[in-house]
């Protein structure tokens, strides 16, 4: 495995299976109450440029649990707020902590983080990717639908940085995707390129009923995402044919999944009838960040 976790194609098809594997194990050994600390005396430097609720308490618990430590940086309160240059702190921070996450406005941070750091960097999010959720995210669909391959996909909504991610891990899982979005907000298409060139399955349009037809995922996201709040009231327009609710999710496969990585808003992207029904695995997914990013955390540390 590479030094940083910065893209999910940072891991290959065989290192995926075995990290799901592990955050299953680590899932039952919490159950049981099992917490082996094989991160004794490892410490994760955490840095957020932007607010945070699951990235935050998973990574923070995940080192506690594992015998290690994790500290909450806030950039204002550091050096780097008043413009001390990324690959200084990177090299600072190497010489004090065992690992560096980093959830930061610009995906190019966390590429110039990990270039000078000489410990392993992990994207917990960037304006481009975000890996981690879709480590969740497989290990979710995993235990519901007991297989990746062939699995399709239905993304409802904003071609995003999760969105982007969910791209990329086709290469490694054999999933298809299907994207239903408004022709202005697409994911990259140096993505979809990417995968496609990889033999993956990406379909692009503008329909979420055609997207959502005989899916066994349909997944969506935040109309809104971080640092764009002032476009609230066009974005709610423009997404509007683009709910997930209950006569759209009519059209997938009947044992089909809902997804969202969360946080919700309830009546806009997603209903509360299709959020907390029993169809919705949303609450496994947000758990399962813990558990796959222990195991990232045990891969590049332990």
């Amino acid at each position: 495995m590479k030094k940083d976790f910065v893209s999910i194609l940072d891991i290959s098809r065989d290192e995926l299976g075995e990290l799901i594997a592990t955050s299953r194990r680590l899932k039952e050994e919490r159950r049981v109450g099992v917490f082996p600390p094989h991160l004794s005396q490892k410490t994760l430097g955490m840095i957020f440029e932007k607010s945070s609720t699951r990235t935050r308490i998973s990574f923070e618990v995940g080192m506690y649990e594992l015998g290690g430590h994790a500290l909450f940086l806030n950039p204002k309160d550091m050096q780097l707020g008043r413009g001390e240059a990324i690959r200084d702190t990177a090299r600072v921070m190497s010489r004090f902590v065992s690992a560096i996450m980093i959830r930061a406005n610009s995906h190019k941070s966390v590429t110039e983080l990990a270039v000078h750091a000489d410990i392993p960097v992990i994207n917990g999010l960037s304006d481009c990717e975000h890996p981690c959720q879709i480590l969740a995210d497989i290990m979710t669909i995993v235990e519901h639908l007991h297989r990746i391959e062939k699995v399709t996909i239905a993304w409802v909504g904003d071609g995003n940085n999760v969105c982007n991610s969910l791209i990329l891990s086709t290469i490694l899982t054999g999933m298809e995707v299907r994207i239903a979005c408004p022709p202005q907000y697409k994911p990259s298409l140096k993505y979809i390129e990417q995968a496609r060139s990889e033999g993956a399955i990406i379909e692009l349009g503008e329909d979420p009923i055609a997207a959502v037809k005989n899916a066994d995922v349909v997944m969506t996201d935040t109309w809104v995402s971080m640092g764009h709040e002032e476009e609230t009231k066009e974005r709610e327009k423009i997404f509007a044919p683009y709910q997930v609710n209950m006569n759209l999710l009519s059209h997938a496969k009947p044992g089909a999944i809902v997804m969202h990585c969360l946080p919700a808003h309830r009546g806009c992207e997603i209903t509360d009838e299709v959020i907390d029904s029993s169809r919705s695995v949303v609450w496994d997914q947000a758990e399962n960040r813990l558990h796959v990013q222990k195991a990232l955390l045990l891969r590049l540390l332990a």
